[in-house]
């Protein structure tokens, strides 16, 4: 089968991944789309496993003032390099992350978090991980975080966050 430039260009917006990669993978796939994004997919996750160790020293603080200014929260959203701390993709990344903590209320970045004695009710998230995203549900903040990675080749970590709602106190 023929692989075509605009297949290329096409499974390059969808997903990010070099042209290389995308070639090469829509070969393996027989020029079919939707596997090559969930091959692709499954891929960087793979790589962005191996980075997990890496220390990231460099980052940015990213806040979202919600209409009204009655709610806001805060991210420390971190990386290997300040290079990719000033990338236009990293600084949206923050961004999105940001409009999460403000909509969805989540108590832990992590499952690893959650204090083992804590009751949670079933279907509540309360890890900022693992909540589907607010802007593309079928995907969570983990996906979102290990497709940068898979892009950027560094690790990327969530620090910490903050939201903060005129009239409620944290405990």
């Amino acid at each position: 089968m023929e692989i075509t430039t605009e297949s290329i260009k096409l499974l390059r917006e969808k997903c990010g991944a070099g042209i290389m990669d995308c070639r090469a993978t829509l070969i393996e796939t027989d020029g079919n789309i939707d596997k090559a994004v969930e091959l692709l997919r499954e891929r960087g996750c793979a790589k962005a496993a191996k980075k997990a160790d890496r220390v990231t020293a460099q980052g940015l603080v990213e806040t979202y003032i919600h209409t009204g200014g009655k709610l806001a929260a805060m991210v420390e959203l971190n990386c290997e390099t300040d290079f990719v701390a000033r990338t236009a993709e990293f600084k949206q990344l923050a961004h999105d992350i940001a409009m999460q903590v403000a909509a969805m209320n989540p108590s832990y970045v992590s499952c690893e978090q959650i204090p083992a004695d804590l009751e949670v009710t079933p279907g509540e998230t309360i890890s900022l991980m693992e909540q589907a995203f607010i802007k593309e549900p079928s995907r969570t903040i983990k996906d979102l975080i290990m497709e940068v990675i898979a892009r950027t080749g560094e690790n990327i970590r969530i620090n910490r966050f903050m939201r903060f709602e005129i009239g409620i106190y944290p405990e």
